[in-house]
């Protein structure tokens, strides 16, 4: 195991808290956190998440407003365990810079059948937001 720049080891363990910014408002409802919030980017075929659990809230916020939200809301975050994205048949992998930030990958991409694509990265995100626990900032 190396060292990265922020000082975090280059393997993600499985009992890391992973924080998945919210910017938008369709990603959680009063009952928690939505599968939505997970799907992954398809420019890039991951779903970007920072190596940081609720706590300290005030670095949690930093990072949000300085490295993701930009001119976007920042409505919360959702945390989660990298167990539970590895539970799901994904994984994640640090992705530094940023400092702490990280990638969840693997993401089903079929091409020949969109809808059949759709339908699986939805039920994995499904599994990761049944766990995550959601934090208004």
């Amino acid at each position: 195991m190396g060292t990265l720049p922020s000082g975090l080891d280059t393997i993600v363990g499985d009992d890391e808290y992973l924080a998945r910014f919210l910017t938008s408002s369709s990603q959680f409802n009063s009952v928690g956190v939505k599968p939505s919030a997970f799907l992954p980017n398809p420019k890039d075929r991951a779903s970007s998440v920072f190596r940081h659990g609720a706590s300290p809230r005030s670095s949690l916020l930093k990072i949000g407003k300085t490295l993701v939200a930009g001119e976007r809301k920042l409505h919360g975050v959702a945390i989660c365990k990298a167990h539970h994205i590895r539970a799901a048949l994904l994984d994640v992998v640090a992705q530094e810079p940023p400092p702490k930030h990280a990638n969840i990958i693997g993401w089903p991409w079929l091409i020949s059948d969109p809808e059949l694509e759709k339908a699986q990265q939805k039920e994995r995100a499904a599994l990761v937001a049944q766990y995550a626990e959601m934090l208004i900032l």
